[in-house]
């Protein structure tokens, strides 16, 4: 179980340098499967227990799918476009309903063995702290506002109840805004 100071110790992953190397590492040294998770995790910023949850036909051939988040119970639509191609070919190579199945049966990895995974692609690119489950979705939540600035936006996909706690969440700090603004000229 993950306790609320360890999602706040995970950190997202600030550079596209080690974000390839991670999904380099993934594929090459864990497998297909935990590749694919971390690439559902990154662009849709899901939970790491919604990601599990996934079966081969909610997402097979589709674009997006809505699915229920298992902490807030709201339903969620996610966008699967970015990642059609990937996803679609990975399916074929799936011989469960899961999307990510457990090598023990027929049942999905549980959290446990996504955070091994995680810590040991982690440890083979040299990314030494803050990586758990969770960095896939501050990971998301980072890059879509780097790319958008629109944190109203990811406050709403993330389902935070104030935009504060989102900035705080995937680690844009106080002194980041202060830096943004010294240099802010109009």
């Amino acid at each position: 179980m993950t306790t609320t100071n360890q999602i706040k110790d995970v950190q997202p992953i600030r550079s596209l340098e080690k974000l390839n190397d991670m999904k380099w590492s993934l594929k090459r040294h864990c497998s297909e499967r935990d590749y694919i998770m971390f690439l559902v995790g990154i662009n849709t910023g899901l939970r790491v227990g919604d990601l599990l949850k996934l079966k081969v036909k909610d997402v097979k051939g589709k674009k997006a799918v809505t699915i229920k988040e298992g902490k807030t119970s709201k339903p969620r639509k996610i966008q699967l476009t970015n990642i059609y191609d990937e996803l679609q070919a990975y399916i074929k190579t799936v011989s469960s309903e899961w999307l990510f199945p457990s090598r023990k049966g027929d049942k999905p990895i549980t959290t446990t063995q996504a955070y091994r995974q995680m810590n040991k692609a982690a440890d083979m690119v040299d990314i030494p702290d803050g990586i758990g489950t969770h960095t896939m979705r501050k990971t998301f939540g980072y890059w879509f506002y780097k790319q958008t600035k629109d944190v109203a936006k990811l406050q709403l996909i993330l389902n935070h109840s104030h935009p504060k706690i989102t900035l705080q969440y995937i680690g844009i700090t106080d002194e980041q805004i202060e830096d943004t603004l010294n240099n802010f000229v109009l």
